[in-house]
């Protein structure tokens, strides 16, 4: 299943880069202000289905696959760690011509944001992170998300893929079959669960220390940031997502209530219209 937007007459195409066969969507006016959207861990661009359609009346919006993800590929020998994924977003946006967008990351996407805010300051204009990783290690987390997700790729059925997504969710109900079915696909797919094997390397303790970001890292973004964070979040409570914003200077913290780890999921109302308000402001 290959997910078309709503009201976007657009399918999904592939573009190589940094040596990786890219998934990638784009709506929106060709003219309008840029915003790449990052999704999370094992998962891929459908995290965005309610968000796209909404940013793209006034942005132009590219959502893609990670390298390792969707339905990119997943080259072995290259890094699966945070800075690999940083070279490939810098290379992406290089090929696709976008010299400062906004960049919205949920979970590992807000990772990546965050570190590539870090190594090229210039190189956005505003960041938007959701649950971000990066931020602590946490053993109960890790162990379920490489537990879920590895069930859910080296068997994958519909009740073990709707049961990894679940966990995301403050309400289970909120998967709804097409997200199942997308997801489904992907992990039914050849090699599916040797990529799966490779993004998990950040749940193993110690490649995920060295890849952790410190307050004073966090310190060094200087792009103005919004942290959005659920109060049902299975990866920590909104005090985590609170002292985030503590740390980046300039920051702002949106709670959001009812939600999971996938607030832009679960309540794409209430966090289009966050994301779209920052956004917008002192546009230039």
């Amino acid at each position: 299943m290959i997910w078309v937007p709503k009201e976007q007459a657009l399918s999904p195409r592939r573009v190589y880069v940094d040596g990786v066969r890219t998934r990638l969507v784009e709506a929106g006016p060709p003219a309008a202000p840029p915003v790449v959207l990052l999704h999370g861990v094992g998962g891929h661009l459908e995290a965005w289905t309610h968000t796209i359609d909404a940013l793209a009346v006034d942005h132009r919006v590219f959502a893609y696959d990670f390298p390792g993800h969707g339905w990119s590929s997943a080259p072995a020998g290259r890094s699966y760690e945070v800075e690999g994924y940083v070279r490939h977003l810098s290379v992406l946006l290089d090929h696709l011509g976008l010299e400062a967008p906004d960049l919205v990351g949920l979970s590992l996407g807000g990772w990546v944001g965050a570190a590539f805010a870090r190594r090229f300051p210039s190189g956005l204009r505003r960041l938007v992170l959701v649950a971000p990783g990066g931020v602590r290690a946490d053993p109960t987390v890790m162990n379920a998300i490489r537990t879920l997700s590895a069930a859910a790729t080296e068997a994958p059925t519909e009740k073990s893929v709707r049961e990894r997504l679940a966990w995301l969710m403050a309400d289970p109900a909120t998967v709804t079959a097409d997200l199942v079915g997308a997801r489904l696909a992907i992990y039914r797919r050849p090699g599916a669960s040797e990529a799966m094997e490779r993004v998990l390397c950040l749940q193993d303790p110690e490649v995920r220390a060295r890849n952790l970001l410190s307050p004073v890292d966090w310190a060094q973004i200087t792009a103005p940031t919004l942290v959005v964070w659920g109060d049902r979040d299975a990866t920590g409570p909104q005090s985590v997502g609170q002292e985030l914003a503590g740390w980046i200077p300039g920051a702002r913290f949106a709670p959001m209530a009812g939600v999971g780890h996938w607030p832009q999921f679960e309540d794409p109302a209430t966090f289009n219209a966050l994301v779209r308000a920052f956004l917008q402001e002192k546009r230039i």
